[in-house]
Parts: structure tokens; C-alpha cells; sequence
């Protein structure tokens, strides 16, 4: 921790708010944070979005990332990922801390919304975004429960905003390309088989080896992975809805059958559409 300068911590909610399944565990401006020792990485079960204010420290994972950090960073704590963050020798530094679990989180960690390869994104300029996490978390005088829907619905649209702040930053005159290959991809509707990773490659241009790489540095996952996310994400919003048995999906959707589907479907979201059905709709 820099030198004369103590730790102060000022958190911005009290207990837990609870909606459903989704839980805010706790938020807040946090001065002067001890630093984590990379030697000893910590883990934790539960998200955490770390709004970088004024700093001037660093970040390192588990998965090899090292970056240094700066004012208007943002760094997303995924569970069960070791990690060490910190300010650098004798500099101060304040930041914004969320921690939270449960749905969404889980369902847009699984579905690869909160950017699991990308543990640092960035959100500027900062009062702007600071008035924003803050606004989040203020007091609406309307009882505990309308306090709770209101910070939650808040929190999600800021964590999406965050997002797209950063889809935005990372798109280049040259990328249109990517948006048409992740449209072919995500190309989904009843009698419609969709193309092929390889036969999107023709559409776009380029040669399948080139459009692998290409795409996965982009997006950090292959075509194929990015195909059948989007098949499971119309898949999930299908089953909420009630549309369909699961061997029409699986049909609908270019599974060769029930099984593949319901293996895909695992992998993706974490556990069987039978068991998605029933925590969603209950039956």
C-alpha cells in the first residue's frame, strides 16, 4: 500500500440486494487498495467488476495475461480465475469495486457476453463513467424490494453499456468483413440449414486458414464456436418461450439429432436443456 496514504473504503450498499436468482453482494469507492501479490494470485467465487478511477498499478492472471492498468480501466473478475492486481510503489489509487453472482452472470459468462478472454476493456473519460457506477447505487426512497429491481436493472444495463463501449472501440474501418462473417454465422431461421464456417470464409473472401485466425483473434473463439453459441442462444430464448420440442431445435437449429444438440447445449450453458426448461419455466 503507498505510504501515508490509509486505506479507506466507502461502500455504496449496505447488505445484499437479491432479485431471482441474481445477487449484488456488495459495491462501493475504495482508496489506497492494498496490492495483491502476483506470487500468490487470489481467487474468488463470485464476478467482479473493478472500475479503475485515478491508478496507476498493474494486472496478471492466471491464464499468462500481464498488463499494466490505468485511469478508465475496467477489469472483469471472473470466478474460479487466480488473479493479482495493484497499484505500483508509492502511488495512489481509487477505484470502483462490484462484486456479484447468480443469473444473468452466470448465463452471460456461459454465453460468453462478459468477455472471458478479455479480462481488461476501457470506458472513458472517467467522471463520466464514474457519475454512472455511482448513479447505479443511489437510493431511490421507494422500500427495499423496488430498491433492489431498480439497482439491478441499472447494474445490467451499465455492464452491457461497458461492453459495447469496448465492441465499438475495437471495430476498424477494415473489419466489415468480421460483421458480415458473424452475421452468415449467426444466421438462424426455420428452413434454413446456414453456411458453414468454411463456406462463410468463401463469402467473405478469404481463404479458411486466414479466416480462423483472423476471426479468433477478433473474437476470441473459432467460427465454429461462435456458430454454435448463437445456435444455443436461439435455442435458450426458443425453450424460455416454449417454442418447439427439443428435437425440432435440434432440426431447426443443424444438429444432426437430439443428442448432439443436447450436448452442445451442455457445453455452452452449463447444464441440459431439460434442466434450463426447468429452472426457467418450471416444467
Amino acid at each position: 500500500m503507498p505510504e501515508d496514504r490509509p486505506f479507506q473504503n466507502d461502500p455504496w450498499i449496505t447488505r445484499p440486494l437479491t432479485v431471482g436468482g441474481g445477487v449484488i453482494r456488495a459495491a462501493g469507492l475504495v482508496h489506497n487498495v492494498p496490492a495483491l501479490d502476483p506470487a500468490a494470485m487470489r481467487e474468488l467465487g463470485t464476478f467482479g467488476l473493478i472500475y479503475m478511477v485515478r491508478v496507476d498499478g498493474f494486472y496478471c492472471d492466471a491464464n499468462g495475461v500481464q498488463e499494466s492498468l490505468q485511469s478508465g480501466d475496467v477489469v472483469w473478475i471472473q470466478p474460479g480465475l487466480a488473479h493479482a492486481y495493484g497499484p505500483r510503489t508509492g502511488r495512489d489509487w481509487t477505484q470502483i469495486y462490484v462484486v456479484m453472482e447468480g443469473s444473468p452472470w452466470t448465463e452471460w459468462a456461459a454465453q460468453g457476453v462478459l468477455l472471458p478472454h478479455r479480462p481488461i476493456t476501457r470506458a472513458a473519460p472517467v467522471d463520466l463513467w464514474r457519475r454512472r457506477f455511482e448513479r447505479v447505487f443511489e437510493a431511490h426512497g421507494a422500500g427495499e424490494r423496488a430498491t433492489a429491481l431498480r439497482t439491478h436493472g441499472a447494474l445490467m444495463q451499465l455492464v452491457l453499456d461497458l461492453l459495447a463501449t469496448h465492441a465499438e472501440a475495437q471495430r476498424a474501418p477494415g473489419d466489415a468483413w468480421l460483421e458480415e462473417s458473424q452475421r452468415l454465422l449467426g444466421d438462424v431461421r426455420p428452413g434454413h440449414a446456414g453456411l458453414t464456417p468454411h463456406e462463410v470464409a468463401r463469402k467473405v473472401g478469404l481463404s479458411y486458414e486466414n479466416f480462423r485466425k483472423q476471426f479468433a483473434a477478433r473474437t476470441g473463439r473459432s467460427p465454429g464456436q461462435f456458430q454454435k453459441r448463437r445456435r444455443i442462444e436461439r435455442a435458450c430464448a426458443a425453450i424460455y418461450q416454449g417454442e418447439h420440442s427439443f428435437k425440432h431445435l435440434a432440426v431447426e437449429l443443424g444438429f444432426c439429432d437430439v443428442f448432439h444438440f443436447s450436448k452442445a447445449f451442455k457445453q455452452v450453458v452449463g447444464e441440459t436443456p431439460s434442466d434450463f426448461r426447468q429452472r426457467t419455466r418450471g416444467h
